[in-house]
């Protein structure tokens, strides 16, 4: 993240850029110079998630009840200084930094693949050294601040943006993040998370001012340094041999620096005693070799000024704006790409990209040619088009869809309904486990319904509606091209509702259609009035492990019985005892069951959201239905053939619950023809009807399987790839 080699040379060679501040006498500074005003830091939530998460325990799926606690005492500390603290969150990626993105995301089932070798080796969770994040963790963390009563808010574009744009416009007390590129931006002040003392509120102050003295450069400079040593827009590759003709004509190469660090410091001198020379006489492509890269140099520059920043590298026409009859926008608040349609732009849309710099620069957004932005809302501080092309026609529906996205209410709906890209990062998932499928397969046909619901059009199989592009990270997805994946009509007595029915409408039973319409997507609503009967939050878990069992043929009875009785065990179970919970061993079974189901509840998530919340949100957030490490010591217990009463720790209660939502379950798949019956019944070697995906079932159909209507994972494919010829060989 950030500036390629800045961390490092700022830990190494400019010490004094650091400094230690507390974040108590700070707020004390702020209020005596601004009374009446409230101190008020921005976090970068993405850049705070490993500080937060606590909990010992990661392989298991999450410890959720520990993270809340973890959270809400980092909120009571702030808040007892009389700080206020602004979460923001990243709602997308954008097209620039899509190479990156996919870069670690290859990177991170690399890491995965290591965990897991390690768990078949040593039977145990592995060091922190290997720590990964519970899958889900991004997501649930912004309904857990939420309930906490935090403003928490989700990006429109790139968060760090956002976040600084934030800082700036409200006169903040700092940023608090882990990203170098808030040295580069010209905003409110820059703390460490990782450096953050929870106890003292001491923290390290990065200080941008300070790193300019030691480059011999003005913060107007430092957007053009990270650009050409390499950051998240611009390649570290694109400057390699610029940066190294910098190093050789260098005199004052230090030697308690290592190569990097000489490499900034020659970069850094180049443009104070080079460039400088020419600056506003010379354009940047006559005075470093850009090439074909020109724009994307130009918009990585420009990608750090905030707004009403202007930079001295932009050589300014007499006009400051230049209407721009037709451009190519790329749209996209999901947060992974952008969709391209020709369209003609409102000249009242600003953009802060330079376009006014050279006419032939296609900044891929909406823009003006002025390199002054003027806006007023620090949500979406990069402006979208007043007119934007979008995947559904009704503006009211896409404006509610909107404010739920910014407000954090939602997930992945905005994304689907503006750009018609949605995406999903690692997952620990077992590359090797042939007998169980990626979560990315197995809740493909409910996200499909879900897409009918929001992009409307065909009826009966296959939607006539446009494919939504998914970047979901799954073994053997090599993340070159989106899967292009088609909407799944559902089947509803009545029909679909339309989104302005089930968001906007007060009418009498308009909450039953709400939940009529949530089984729909699971393909459930044959057992509505059984799980109806469920008391919540377990209807949610219900409805959850119904389509699990019938979507997985490798589940078994044992594995229902370790679901259930986690569930209710975790009711009421003290976070310390959670905490202190010690297992056996670890089973990579387990640790991928765990995902599965974690990943169903961020499913019930998107599903709910498009659904007009036919459910509280609290029903399925994990700290209330799921605990890792409890979760495995049930498994193990139950692949030992513990008995009911002993899952559940012998409480009369929980054993007459276990056995009414075994029975919920269970009768509700019997309907799909998917009896679940017990591994010691299997046949010798048994793996599943279906076997691992891209065997030799795994292809297209026309939406039927199992029981003649029931659209199955396996029957979806990976997706339609229009862009690889051979779509399946890469199984």
């Amino acid at each position: 993240m950030g500036v390629r080699g800045l961390h490092g040379f700022v830990a190494s060679s400019c010490p004094h850029v650091c400094t230690v501040v507390n974040f108590k006498e700070l707020a004390e500074r702020h209020r005596s110079q601004h009374p009446g005003g409230t101190p008020t830091v921005v976090v970068d939530a993405m850049c705070c998630l490993r500080y937060w998460y606590t909990p010992e325990s990661w392989i298991c799926g999450g410890q959720w009840r520990e993270y809340y606690s973890s959270l809400r005492e980092f909120v009571r500390t702030f808040t007892a200084v009389g700080i206020k603290l602004i979460f923001f969150f990243d709602g997308m990626v954008e097209q620039s930094k899509r190479d990156e993105w996919v870069k670690r995301r290859l990177k991170n089932n690399r890491e995965i693949a290591k965990i897991f070798h390690y768990i078949k080796s040593h039977r145990e969770q592995p060091g922190r050294n290997m720590f990964f994040i519970p899958s889900g963790l991004a997501i649930f963390t912004r309904f857990a601040l939420k309930a906490l009563g935090q403003e928490t808010l989700c990006s429109l574009q790139e968060a760090d943006y956002e976040v600084a744009s934030y800082g700036f416009q409200n006169n903040c007390l700092g940023i608090l993040g882990e990203d170098t590129d808030y040295l580069i931006y010209d905003t409110c002040p820059y703390f460490s998370i990782s450096e953050l003392s929870l106890d003292s509120l001491d923290t390290v102050m990065l200080c941008r001012e300070k790193l300019c003295q030691s480059l011999g450069l003005s913060l107007a400079d430092l957007p053009l340094l990270a650009c050409l040593l390499g950051n998240d827009v611009v390649p570290e590759g694109m400057f390699e041999s610029f940066r190294y003709k910098c190093l050789t004509s260098y005199t004052s190469v230090k030697e308690n620096c290592d190569r990097r660090g000489n490499i900034i410091l020659a970069v850094a001198d180049h443009i104070s005693k080079v460039l400088r020379l020419h600056q506003g006489e010379k354009k940047l492509e006559e005075m470093l070799p850009l090439g074909p890269n020109k724009a994307l140099f130009y918009k990585g520059v420009a990608s750090y000024l905030l707004p009403g920043q202007k930079s001295p590298w932009f050589i300014q026409k007499p006009k400051d704006i230049v209407t721009l009859d037709k451009q190519v926008l790329s749209i996209s608040s999901d947060p992974e790409s952008k969709q391209e349609v020709p369209m003609r732009m409102d000249p009242e849309s600003k953009q802060k990209l330079p376009v006014d710099t050279d006419p032939e620069f296609n900044l891929e957004a909406p823009m003006c040619t002025n390199t002054e932005v003027k806006q007023e809302d620090p949500v979406n501080a990069r402006p979208e088009a007043k007119h934007q092309v979008t995947m559904v026609s009704d503006p009211e529906i896409l404006k509610v869809a909107r404010a739920q996205h910014v407000q954090a209410e939602s997930y992945l709906v905005y994304g689907v309904m503006s750009s018609g890209e949605v995406e999903c990062s690692n997952s620990l998932e077992d590359a090797t486990d042939q007998a169980l499928p990626s979560q990315a397969f197995v809740y493909r046909p409910v996200r499909q319904r879900v897409y009918s619901l929001l992009l409307g059009g065909g009826t009966g199989g296959f939607s006539t509606g446009p494919a939504v592009k998914e970047w979901f990270v799954y073994s053997g997805n090599p993340l070159r091209q989106p899967d292009l994946v088609r909407p799944l009509q559902m089947n509803i007595p009545g029909g679909t509702p339309n989104l302005r029915q089930l968001w906007l409408s007060q009418e009498p039973g308009i909450q039953a259609q709400r939940l009529d319409t949530l089984l729909a997507c699971f393909d459930l609503s044959s057992s509505r009035e059984e799980l109806q009967a469920v008391e919540s939050p377990f209807q949610a878990l219900c409805c959850l492990l119904v389509y699990l069992f019938v979507q997985v043929d490798t589940l078994c009875l044992e594995d229902l019985h370790a679901f259930i009785a986690q569930a209710l065990c975790l009711q009421g179970k003290p976070t310390v005892e959670l905490a202190d919970l010690q297992l056996d061993h670890i089973d990579p079974r387990a640790v991928q069951l765990a995902t599965l189901l974690v990943r169903g509840l961020t499913t019930l998530v998107l599903v709910n959201g498009a659904c007009g919340s036919p459910w509280e949100m609290a029903d399925f957030m994990p700290w209330h239905l799921f605990d890792g490490k409890l979760f495995h010591q049930k498994y193990l217990q139950s692949e030992k053939g513990y008995t009911a009463e002993v899952l559940v720790e012998q409480n009369r209660c929980h054993v007459t619950r276990f056995h009414t939502l075994k029975s919920v379950v269970c009768k509700a798949c019997g309907k799909e023809s998917r009896p679940i019956v017990s591994r010691r019944h299997w046949r010798p070697h048994h793996t599943g009807r279906w076997g691992r995906p891209g065997s030799s079932s795994h292809g297209t159909s026309s939406g039927c399987s199992r029981a003649g209507h029931r659209q199955h994972w396996r029957d979806q494919g990976p997706g339609s790839r229009q862009y690889e010829p051979d779509q399946w060989r890469r199984y």
